[in-house]
Formats: C-alpha cells, sequence, structure tokens
C-alpha cells in the first residue's frame, strides 16, 4: 500500500517544488540551490520546539504587545518574539510563540491560522526548522508556501499541500520509513546521523509524532473544507 500525505514529514527540496511531490529534476535555480544547501538549525535557538508555533504575514505595524494580546487567549505563552532586522529594526512580518502546555498549541494552531490581526490575515503553523527533518529555509532555495508571482512556490506544508499524483501506484508512490520521501530516499551527507543524534531531543517519542501528524492532516482538511464552502457562498 502506498503511504501518501498531502504534508511532507520529511522536508525534500525536490519534491517540495513539484505540485504533487513527483518532481525527479529541479525547475528552478532556487530548488537545485536548495539541493545543495548544508543547512543546520540555528543551536542558539531556545525553548521547545514541539511547542513553538510559526506566525508569518503580519503587519509591519503588529507589536510584540498585540501578538500577546491576541495568541494568550489560547493559553500560557512562554516566550513570544518579533523577528526584526537587526539594522532598521523594523518587524520582518513573523513571529515565533513558545507556549507551556501541547494543548495551547494544537489550539492556537486550529483557531488561529487566517485570523485577521490588524487588516492581515495571519498564517499560522508548526515550526519547521528543528521539527522538519532535513528543513532548507527560503533563503537558501527552500521553504513551504510562497506567491505565485514569484514563480518558486514550495509545497507539502500547510498553506501549499501536495496534491495526489494521478499515477500514485506507478513509481510516484512515497516510500514508508524514515528515511524516504517522495519515492528518493533521503541521503544527503550527514542526514542520517543528525536524525540519530537528534531523534528523540527534536522529534520526541513516535507516538506524539504520529498523533502530531494526523492533527496537521485534519486540521488541513478542516481549512480547505471551509475554503470551498467560502467560495460556494460567494457564488
Amino acid at each position: 500500500m502506498v503511504d501518501w500525505s498531502p504534508i511532507a514529514k520529511v522536508y525534500d527540496p525536490l519534491k517540495a517544488g513539484s505540485i504533487d511531490g513527483t518532481d525527479v529534476e529541479p525547475h528552478d535555480r532556487a530548488v537545485f540551490r536548495a539541493m545543495g544547501a548544508r543547512y543546520k538549525p540555528n543551536k542558539g535557538v531556545i525553548g521547545d520546539p514541539l511547542l513553538t508555533l510559526f506566525v508569518a504575514r503580519l503587519n509591519p505595524q503588529t507589536t510584540e504587545d498585540k501578538l500577546h494580546q491576541v495568541f494568550s487567549k489560547y493559553g500560557d505563552i512562554q516566550r513570544l518574539r518579533l523577528v526584526r532586522d537587526i539594522v532598521t529594526g523594523f518587524s520582518k512580518g513573523y513571529a515565533v510563540i513558545e507556549y507551556k502546555e501541547e494543548r495551547s498549541v494544537v489550539r492556537a494552531r486550529r483557531d488561529a491560522n487566517k485570523l485577521v490581526v490588524e487588516q492581515h490575515e495571519v498564517f499560522v503553523d508548526f515550526e519547521q526548522e528543528r521539527t522538519l527533518r532535513g528543513w532548507v529555509p527560503r533563503r537558501l532555495g527552500g521553504g513551504l508556501g510562497g506567491k505565485k508571482e514569484s514563480g518558486q512556490l514550495r509545497f507539502g506544508g500547510r498553506d501549499r499541500p501536495f496534491r495526489k499524483p494521478i499515477n500514485l501506484g506507478v513509481g510516484a508512490g512515497v516510500s514508508s520509513g524514515a528515511g524516504a520521501f517522495g519515492g528518493r530516499e533521503w541521503n544527503r551527507p550527514g542526514a542520517r546521523d543528525r536524525e540519530n543524534r537528534h531523534r528523540e531531543s527534536e522529534w520526541g517519542s513516535k507516538g506524539r509524532r504520529d498523533d502530531r501528524d494526523r492533527g496537521r492532516e485534519r486540521d488541513d482538511r478542516r481549512d480547505r473544507d471551509r475554503d470551498r464552502s467560502r467560495h460556494r457562498d460567494r457564488r
């Protein structure tokens, strides 16, 4: 049985650049650059990655106090950081929020995504840098989502999940297991060693990861159903 998922459980730049995760060659230079990247998560980042949310598409004028006011209603906040330009001090439009309890993270991800905060519809998801194995940030050609105008969309995330391949059972499937993604073995140098060293600290128990994956897919299906309902109402 082919183990297919609309949400990437391992980050592969080549597959992320494909709408259905079946590309075998990079279609733009950024994907090629991401494939050769040797990115390592910032060791200076503190906090529990499994209790941390990534909040993007913020109004440039939104402050830390406003974010705390909005997101504290989902649970007690341990840390909140609005990312700012190191030179100008201006907001870069995204923040990271760490909660004290896992149920607060799940609730905030479910209910705050697409919430309008100061005239901007925000995007909320789990932190990827320390929880999605193989992660490569946008500045190196990776990332998830993106704008159509850029011509560099990335799939497999909450914003732009993979579409199910037409020929899923004929060479386009996703192999099960920790070392495979999109039918292609994850064999970047050092990836397996990093996995073994950090499996417990970064990923937690297998049961906890499985529950979280199921929660992501359930929330993403709910988001898509809601969008379709809105579209029908407009017509």
